[in-house]
């Protein structure tokens, strides 16, 4: 027989969800195992058996069957040493990959600006599986332009500004499997060596931009920095590449001011917090 949990409390049944009447295709395991989830987000990210059975006014027992069935499918888990509830790491992966598919149509607008502004060949990269890739390209309005490559697989992350604004803020074992096959030499220029890319991206860190001082080609320059999601997570980057014959001090400097503010914006638009006050701080002055 299921047992049946009264609201305790301090603890709030959720608002009972409209039945799908009449509709022949509606699964009722599935649409609970997804009203689930929605009560586990809504709950602050975790929740005990018993506050879910109340939340939702589902039974115990129901409730267990469907967990159990999100667990081994990887969209909930157990708290190590605690008894609740969780949102699994397949709900995560999901909203990044849908954060990922977005993102393009999102960046196009900003992508624009930044190529009128600077006039310079302009990219977006993201971070999918183990390798970066290229997502759009904006070309320069200059005759004499920079080719740094074409949408797809970004075979240089460690030689680039946007593959480094993007690496600067992974964990080492993630840098390592995503350089997994080597640090190639592209310019004199180039870091070759773990231990020295790591320090460089401390000061990518710190400045909050990234720069390839002719490390990919030689005579270009590339100013990038990442774009974060509403976790802080980095989903992507933007840079902007010149030949070195136009790389004045004036004219990087636009570059990487340019880069900044629309990846904050970008960013803000994600619900990154730290980028909301930053842009709404730089609005007020």
């Amino acid at each position: 027989m299921d047992a049946t949990i009264l609201a305790g409390p301090g603890t709030k049944a959720r608002p009972r969800r409209p039945e799908a009447k009449g509709d022949r295709h509606n699964i009722q395991s599935v649409d609970r195992a997804l009203y689930l989830l929605e009560t586990i987000a809504e709950a602050g990210g975790e929740a005990t058996l018993s506050e879910l059975a109340t939340r939702t006014g589902l039974n115990i027992s129901t409730c267990h069957h469907l967990l159990a069935t999100l667990i081994q499918r990887g969209f909930a888990a157990k708290v190590p040493g605690r008894r609740l509830y969780a949102l699994g790491t397949r709900i995560h992966y999901l909203g990044h990959t849908c954060l990922q598919v977005d993102l393009p149509r999102r960046a196009q607008r900003y992508l624009e600006a930044i190529n009128r502004a600077t006039g310079e060949t302009v990219h977006l990269a993201a971070l999918q599986g183990d390798a970066v890739i290229t997502l759009a390209v904006r070309e320069a309005r200059h005759a004499v332009r920079v080719d740094t490559g074409k949408i797809g697989k970004l075979e240089a992350p460690h030689a680039t500004s946007i593959g480094k604004a993007i690496l600067a803020w992974l964990p080492e074992d993630e840098m390592r499997r995503i350089l997994a096959h080597g640090m190639k030499r592209f310019t004199d220029n180039t870091i070759t060596e773990f231990p020295a890319l790591v320090e460089s991206l401390r000061i990518v860190r710190r400045n909050g931009y990234a720069i390839d001082h002719e490390e990919f080609l030689p005579g270009v320059i590339c100013v990038g920095a990442a774009i974060r999601d509403q976790a802080g997570t980095v989903i992507g980057a933007i840079s902007a590449s010149t030949p070195t014959m136009r790389a004045s001090e004036e004219h990087v400097a636009s570059m990487r001011d340019e880069i900044i503010a629309a990846t904050r914006a970008l960013s803000a638009e994600f619900g990154d917090p730290s980028s909301q006050s930053s842009t709404q701080q730089t609005a007020a002055n």
